[in-house]
């Protein structure tokens, strides 16, 4: 008799918040369509996020400025409908929640009822701690980020690491007392990303804040070696699809130039 194929049980809120206490690492990659979202959750990370950053591997913008809520949601429904098991984030894009708490509240909605997310991730430590209550309050769970948050990217003077560790402190702290589940910390130094970790009771993702968060999080694009025009220190290549890509694509233009492609086993009779 067969063996009944076991259930895949999705990653929840509370196992984030589990992980961290059972002293296990969160893995976190970015998805934005359904085939890698498909192929990353089979992977068994545990959520995809789907970023902002989206407006620079997907459209070619210098930052992340230009996402407008709709594309957002668009991309976070696609990768919906592929997780079975990883937590799906999606990204609130910049002014989507910044003019009222009220605003936030309707963004992030969206964001679960059209576009099948979990939870919703927003920028901002302090200045965001009411529109993070407010979302919370509605049972819409929310991570936080701080430290070197890319909405920001004008103000900071760039992509830089950001080393204001009281005002980092103070707004990671502020995250969590509004009541998020999880917080990324992005572009720090490491013993920094050591002792937020430390002091707050939920887990911390990293990108470029040191090996002691609770977790990790890259850009699909950049482990993959997919994307060349902006190279974090942070990254770390776990292949080079890149490359791969460009040598089938060279091999397609020249069998299909030499007459080579289609071949009878290519072709109907």
């Amino acid at each position: 008799m067969a063996e009944t194929p076991k259930k895949t049980v999705r990653m929840t809120v509370p196992d984030f918040l589990t992980a961290k206490k059972a002293g296990r690492k969160l893995s976190v990659l970015t998805a934005y369509d359904y085939t890698t979202g498909l192929l990353l959750d089979s992977s068994g990370v545990d959520a995809l996020l789907v970023g902002d950053s989206l407006g620079m591997v997907m459209q070619g913008n210098d930052n992340p400025l230009a996402v407008t809520l709709e594309e957002s949601l668009y991309h976070t429904r696609c990768v919906s409908r592929a997780a079975r098991r990883a937590l799906v984030i999606g990204d609130l894009p910049f002014l989507t929640y910044q003019t009222s708490a009220e605003q936030a509240i309707i963004s992030a909605g969206r964001m679960l009822k059209e576009a099948g997310a979990q939870a919703v991730k927003l920028e901002g430590g302090i200045r965001c701690a009411e529109a993070i209550r407010r979302i919370v309050e509605c049972d819409i769970p929310v991570m936080g980020h701080v430290g070197m948050t890319p909405q920001s990217v004008h103000a900071f003077g760039g992509f830089k690491v950001q080393r204001n560790e009281a005002k980092i402190l103070e707004d990671a702290l502020a995250v969590e007392q509004a009541g998020a589940f999880a917080v990324v910390l992005e572009c720090i130094p490491s013993p920094l990303g050591e002792e937020i970790t430390k002091k707050l009771t939920i887990p911390t993702i990293g990108i470029g804040a040191g090996p002691n968060c609770d977790g990790q999080v890259l850009v699909v694009q950049d482990m993959l070696g997919m994307f060349d025009e902006v190279r974090p220190k942070f990254v770390k290549r776990y292949a080079d699809l890149g490359s791969a890509i460009r040598q089938a694509a060279e091999k397609f233009r020249e069998e299909v130039r030499d007459g080579v492609f289609p071949s009878p086993e290519y072709s109907f009779k």
